[in-house]
């Protein structure tokens, strides 16, 4: 069944949709671009953490005091963001000219710099472009929420009942998602626990940041995402478009901060590259191709 021409409703004319979406993008592309020029390139420092192990900071530039593992994987992360952030204002005017395609795919860059600019501003070392990390995830927080009411439930039933609608491979997806990104993250945190040492990648950090997004956040939004599609719920669409936005751009920014991590020394096993490497990519290529036939499933005109 061909999904019926629908309307959109234009909340940008009666909230700050549009405003708040052009600065959450201007202000992360603002910090991705600092990040790439202004990045240490000095001798690694050695430091001792508040447990005793030994950890390499980078030592100079707006991320000092970041690990080098962390530094360097900032930088593949901040690519992906120049690009998202680029392609944010074409996804917009389409939104606004109402167009649920794009307004779902706004979602999905909204929702990646939202997540993006939280991991950064909650995971990083205290430095120079701190108050900037702040101002992203203020803009992009109410940007994406807003976005997110811009989809009517008219365009999202359309999008549910559009021919192409993915929803058996995409429902399935998604709950595979949340069990891979469970046991990603959480089989190292449980072998820590067992051992009773620190997690390798803990670093000078006190907690595990990008863990607790990923479990608390994440992991249940995906699960949710999972089975309302599967339930041809219209907020399927809704929950879904962001998740997978966000699963595609983890394949190049995981490939990019793999080869700056790689390019900095760091040195990874097997069971590294086959497990939250190889995993992630996978779910990035899956993710790929469900987003583009979620999109193509969504009304594109009013």
């Amino acid at each position: 069944m061909t999904a019926p021409q629908t309307e959109v409703r234009p909340v940008a004319r009666r909230l700050p949709v549009a405003p708040l979406t052009g600065l959450a993008a201007g202000l992360a592309a603002v910090h991705a671009a600092l990040l790439l020029v202004l990045h240490g390139r000095g001798a690694p420092v050695p430091f001792t953490t508040s447990r005793g192990e030994e950890v390499l900071l980078t030592g100079s530039g707006v991320d000092a005091h970041d690990t080098v593992f962390t530094a360097a994987g900032n930088l593949g992360v901040a690519v992906v963001t120049l690009v998202v952030a680029a392609l944010v204002p074409l996804a917009l005017r389409s939104a606004l000219a109402g167009s649920t395609r794009a307004v779902l795919l706004l979602l999905g860059l909204l929702g990646y710099l939202f997540y993006a600019s939280a991991t950064t501003a909650f995971g990083s070392a205290y430095g120079p472009l701190f108050l900037l990390e702040v101002a992203v995830l203020a803009a992009a927080l109410p940007a994406f929420v807003l976005a997110a009411a811009a989809v009517s439930r008219s365009a999202r039933v359309a999008t549910v009942d559009g021919r192409g609608y993915p929803r058996r491979p995409l429902g399935i997806f998604l709950l595979a998602a949340a069990a891979v990104t469970a046991v990603v993250w959480a089989t190292p945190l449980v072998g820590s626990l067992v051992t009773g040492t620190a997690p390798p990648t803990l670093g000078p950090a006190t907690t595990m940041v990008t863990d607790v997004l990923d479990l608390a956040v994440i992991v249940p939004a995906t699960l949710v995402g999972g089975l309302l599609v599967l339930r041809r719920s219209p907020l399927g669409p809704v929950v879904a478009a962001p998740l997978l936005a966000l699963i595609t751009a983890l394949l190049p920014a995981i490939v990019l901060s793999t080869l700056f991590q790689v390019g900095a020394g760091i040195r990874f096993g097997p069971a590294e590259v086959a497990g939250p490497i190889g995993g992630f990519l996978l779910l990035g290529l899956v993710g790929a191709v469900l987003l583009s036939r979620l999109l193509a499933a969504a009304p594109a005109t009013r």
